[in-house]
């Protein structure tokens, strides 16, 4: 069988039941291609994401800091670099990326960094510990963050002039589940014990390294049809540019609040796991078993909603970020109100209730994706993409106030407010227009 062959089934199988919904909203010429570059996507992605799950900072950058002897105090800025790096600048990238008419080199160049990157965070793990080893891990989580904010910046405008509307939802929901039937196989070995625990884990960064390098390689094949160049130019005259997108469209800016407040979705995890006051990083090591069972739990609750979120949300991502809000409120609350009623830690409930949780998380994810890439166009899909994560970037910064308010009030207090953000969440949602719509 020829590879061309395998790509046309691999396009077919995707799109089987939708013969009569493609070639939408891209340019003329890739219809021909859509076979290819749906594949390439796929493979590029599920590698990407892959090598994100291998590298966990929540969980597996956390162990390896503490494992290495450096302080709490540099272990705690792992998961702010990551999420605030990857966001804050591309308020200021998306004007640059806008002078190459074929974006792809961009998120090519951006997975080649992020591979190198965690090359680097190997070798300071073999040849460094203590303050050194956190420091220089960190440098370098920083500057893969910045590439990853470079590869989310364009990767949406490329998938926008690489992909029909109909199969996006589906190209990213399959990759997820890819990557996540990978991941489970990590979480499995983590939880096994059959493994020495540095030795996998430095095997695993490794692994995620060759995946963004392999990435970087892949997506270099798309077939992206040159667009267009206006809007790049100064970052502060961009940045300025793009702030006026707020004050023109509306629905921009309930899509940016619904965003903002599901970020509950993604910081909720560490509180709910604490509730039975297990959040001592020091006792990581001798919790690994715990380690895999979280990363399984993650990987887990993707591979099996990941695609089903990824064909609703071609249907309507509106109804996706709904669906998904209301299902973390229902998650949060229940876990709220058991923990308030010490009940908690009874049996499966809590590992139950925190599936339940990143079941709703890769909904949003693939929901707020999904409907950015359709409400936005051609033109203003970049500034959009930018725009949105940058100020989602800014509130992640005033996420230390969760932690303020479970220092004085409990987790199950922050637990509340974040069941109550997802509430609100889906009302705002249920506002949102209906972007897969055909006009």
């Amino acid at each position: 069988m020829s590879k061309q062959s395998t790509v046309e089934q691999v396009y077919e199988a995707i799109n089987s039941g939708d013969d009569g919904r493609v070639c939408k909203d891209i340019p003329e010429q890739a219809c021909d291609h859509q076979p290819k570059n749906v594949t390439t996507h796929i493979v590029s992605l599920a590698s990407t994401k892959v090598a994100d799950g291998l590298i966990d900072p929540k969980l597996i950058l956390s162990w390896l800091l503490s494992t290495l002897g450096a302080s709490t105090f540099l272990v705690g800025l792992l998961v702010p670099i990551r999420e605030a790096g990857a966001l804050l600048p591309q308020l200021f990238t998306a004007g640059a990326l806008r002078q190459l008419p074929q974006r792809k080199w961009a998120w090519a160049l951006g997975s080649l960094v992020q591979g190198i990157s965690v090359v680097g965070m190997v070798l300071s793990a073999l040849f460094m510990e203590g303050t050194s080893a956190g420091i220089s891990i960190l440098v370098l989580l920083g500057v893969l963050a910045i590439a990853r904010s470079v590869c989310s910046v364009s990767y949406k405008d490329v998938l926008g002039k690489t992909v029909s509307k109909s199969m996006r939802g589906k190209v990213t929901g399959m990759a997820a589940s890819i990557a996540s039937a990978a991941v489970i196989l990590f979480g499995v070995a983590l939880a096994s014990g059959f493994f020495e625990r540095m030795d996998i884990v430095l095997i695993a960064l490794g692994l995620a390294a060759t995946l963004w390098i392999f990435a970087s390689i892949m997506f270099t094949q798309l077939e992206e049809t040159p667009g267009s160049t206006e809007g790049g130019g100064n970052p502060l005259t961009v940045a300025k540019e793009n702030l006026t997108l707020l004050i023109k469209d509306r629905q921009l800016v309930r899509f940016i609040i619904v965003r903002a407040l599901l970020i509950a979705t993604a910081l909720a995890p560490p509180f709910m796991v604490t509730l039975n006051g297990s959040d001592d990083l020091s006792k990581l090591d001798s919790i690994l078993g715990g380690l895999g069972a979280l990363v399984l739990a993650s990987a887990l609750a993707s591979f099996l909603s990941s695609y089903v979120w990824g064909w609703l949300a071609d249907k309507s991502s509106r109804k996706v970020l709904l669906l998904s809000s209301f299902v973390a409120m229902l998650a949060l609350g229940a876990t709220a109100l058991l923990g308030q009623l010490e009940l908690i830690g009874q049996g499966l409930l809590l590992p139950a209730l925190l599936f339940v949780l990143m079941i709703a998380y890769h909904g949003v994810r693939l929901g707020r994706s999904t409907h950015l890439v359709d409400m936005a166009t051609a033109e203003n899909r970049a500034a959009y993409t930018a725009l949105s994560n940058t100020i989602i970037g800014i509130i992640l910064l005033t996420g230390v106030g969760f932690s303020a308010i479970a220092q004085y009030f409990g987790n199950v207090a922050v637990l509340a407010v974040m069941a109550v953000m997802c509430l609100l969440a889906g009302i705002l949602a249920t506002g949102l227009r209906e972007v897969q719509q055909v006009p």
